[in-house]
């Protein structure tokens, strides 16, 4: 067996070390740095909300702009498919590109790069030329699609920064902070619609063509807040877990996390490097399916991919297709494109302030006391049972009651979001070790995009059958068949309030053998072994090679 060498410091002084560092951040008091890390995260999905769902309200505008004439004031189906999937099929590989870049070469490093892909592709959208060979819509998509893995990579990465800096007390008020910020960039895409329709009114009703400008100006705004997070973004630093747990530098997070606490924020050059390091089991192929084969964790990742695939079956499913609900129930048709424009803006504001914001701040106010889980268990239960109500007594309601039917689908958008929408987002970012953290958020994210994907090529499919938005009903039914499976599928999943990381990462003793010294290693994140502290080299090298023994 190996032994540390002699003028290097005992194991348990570095055991030591890692375990107050870690209680310190876990039990710190909340403050200005929490507060710092909720806003640099927020708002970058501020703005992927605002891109994700504006393409509801654009789309309607090219309706009457290109189509007036052709068809009916509406987008070919063809293409409103493809304006509204691309930034989720964009968005579900970033989701997994970044996720795992995230655990490989760190949180820090990747932090940033998604908000210059969302600038760059938000910019070459809103000036997408009419006149080339190619069409604009397929620029449009095209350049969606791109943006999409922007807004992909900022999934996994502000959940995992935002959980990795949390006290264990408020870790999930902090991330259901970060994503209610997407009520906020809904509520803001409806807001900049009807601001801009009311200052081109005139040119619009002078001539429908004017509208040309509305859409451009409406897209080119997610600029403005993704350009305010880019330099916050680029100057935060890396996590105390990944430091510790990846990197193997304990001096250095236990430094960071003091002076962060103490100072409100870090300052790089005070940053100090650690002349030991300690080795930990690393990221591996292997290693991933050893620890995922392995029922109690797979049955973990399992259950946060299901449920965020079931949910996002419904929630897009619902919110990239508000303005085609509303028609459909009589609200905003009309011949006139102004006024059937600025009725879908008022139908999304009205139904994001009745039932989106609250359910987001619900859940922020409630999801420490409450738990994860519970939450997760009666939204899916209580959206279940309201999408059955819609689904079977739709027809009933629209023609007698339309104010029930408002009523029903806010309640939908409340418990969409203090119930799964914010769950699913949590859970993955606190259940798995923190050399997978980011990697499998990235997947449950993914599975929850697949889902979106396939949710709006049945919307557009099959809203239709048997006339025009004749078949809205089915869909209903639809959305209520998987909400079901969402809810079975949360029993998987642990409930996580009030437990550190570590507690809720399920490691355990590994024993290996080294292949070139035949030393026996004994690896768990919780107990340095015998041979974990070595002569500091720079992280990126240090890729021992560890095969299980039998």
């Amino acid at each position: 067996m190996s032994t540390s060498n002699p003028k290097s410091p005992s194991r348990e002084d570095l055991d030591d070390t890692r375990r107050a560092a870690l209680e310190e951040i876990d039990n710190a008091k909340f403050g200005w740095f929490h507060i710092r890390a909720c806003l640099v995260a927020g708002i970058g999905f501020f703005t992927d909300a605002y891109d994700l769902f504006s393409i509801n309200l654009v789309s309607a505008i090219l309706g009457y702009t290109y189509f007036s004439s052709i068809n009916a004031n509406e987008v070919p189906t063809d293409i409103d498919s493809g304006l509204k999937s691309s930034a989720a099929i964009g968005t579900m590989f970033g989701q997994l590109i970044f996720g795992w870049m995230a655990d490989r070469f760190g949180r820090k490093k990747m932090y940033g790069i998604e908000l210059m892909i969302i600038i760059v592709t938000t910019i070459g959208s809103a000036l997408s030329p009419k006149n080339l060979s190619i069409d604009m819509y397929t620029i449009i998509i095209v350049w969606r699609l791109i943006l999409g893995l922007g807004i992909g990579g900022d999934y996994p990465l502000s959940a995992i920064i935002t959980s990795e800096f949390a006290s264990k007390k408020r870790r999930g008020a902090m991330m259901a902070a970060v994503f209610a910020m997407q009520g906020f960039g809904i509520l803001f895409a409806g807001v900049v619609s009807l601001v801009t329709l009311l200052a081109f009114r005139p040119l619009i009703l002078s001539n429908s063509q004017n509208l040309d400008y509305v859409w451009r100006i409406i897209i080119g705004v997610g600029i403005i807040p993704a350009t305010i997070a880019l330099y916050f973004r680029l100057t935060i630093p890396e996590t105390p877990r990944f430091t510790i747990d990846v990197q193997g530098n304990v001096d250095k997070a236990a430094h960071n996390i003091k002076f962060a606490l103490e100072q409100g924020k870090y300052i790089e050059k005070y940053e100090i490097e650690s002349e030991y390091r300690i080795v930990i089991q690393k990221a591996t192929w292997k290693d991933f399916i050893h620890h995922f084969g392995q029922w109690e964790n797979g049955k973990v990742l399992l259950g946060t991919s299901v449920t965020w695939f079931a949910h996002d079956i419904a929630y897009y499913g619902i919110g990239l297709n508000n303005a085609i609900i509303l028609e459909a129930i009589g609200y905003v048709k009309t011949d006139d494109a102004y006024q059937s424009l600025f009725n879908i803006s008022i139908g999304n504001i009205v139904i994001t302030l009745m039932g989106t914001i609250p359910g987001y701040w619900f859940t922020v106010f409630l999801v420490d006391s409450l738990g994860r889980k519970y939450i997760q268990l009666q939204g899916f239960a209580l959206l279940t049972i309201i999408f059955i109500i819609i689904g079977f007594g739709y027809k009933e309601i629209i023609t007698k009651s339309i104010p029930l039917f408002i009523i029903l689908y806010s309640l939908s958008q409340f418990f969409q979001n203090f119930g799964p929408n914010a769950t699913t987002f949590i859970v993955p970012g606190e259940v798995f070790p923190t050399r997978y953290r980011s990697t499998c958020h990235g997947i449950s994210a993914a599975s929850g995009k697949l889902g979106a994907i396939i949710s709006q090529f049945v919307f557009l499919k099959l809203k239709d059958i048997g006339g025009k938005n004749q078949s809205v009903n089915h869909l209903f039914k639809f959305f209520g068949f998987f909400t079901f499976i969402g809810f079975l599928f949360t029993l998987l999943i642990p409930e996580t309030k009030g437990l550190t990381l570590e507690e809720l990462s399920n490691e355990k003793k590994i024993i290996h053998i080294d292949k070139d010294t035949k030393d026996i290693i004994i690896d768990d994140p919780t107990i340095l072994s015998s041979r974990s502290i070595r002569k500091s080299r720079p992280w990126y090298e240090e890729d021992d090679d560890f095969s299980d023994a039998s």
